[in-house]
């Protein structure tokens, strides 16, 4: 029985690492996108990426910035191997925000 929860702990931290978090998808010298992962059952806005996209958002601006629009990106599909050499695809979901940064009014 050890033996089986070793491997199913492994699985698990295997499959938590494959997970990408929020990254910037496009940047340009007054804005970008940044994208992060979420499950459909919890949404985007419980997504505990999405503090981490919103942090980086705010240091690629430097400061303030604006949301311009928000949606669902493209996401990915994967194929992981499983317990006994079955395969499934497990398929993640992105959300997109757009952003501009604001200029210093100083």
């Amino acid at each position: 029985m050890k033996n089986w929860s070793s491997l199913g702990f492994t699985l698990v931290l295997l499959l938590v690492g494959c997970v990408e978090g929020a990254k910037l998808a496009q940047h340009s010298e007054d804005g970008g996108v940044v994208t992060y992962p979420f499950k459909g059952d919890q949404g985007h806005m419980l997504s505990s990426f999405r503090k981490d996209a919103l942090s980086l958002i705010q240091d690629t601006c430097g400061g303030s910035y604006q949301i311009v629009r928000e949606g669902e990106a493209k996401g990915r599909a994967r194929v992981v191997g499983g317990i006994e050499g079955g395969q499934e695809v497990v398929r993640e979901r992105r959300w997109g925000i757009e952003f501009r940064c604001k200029e210093d009014p100083r």
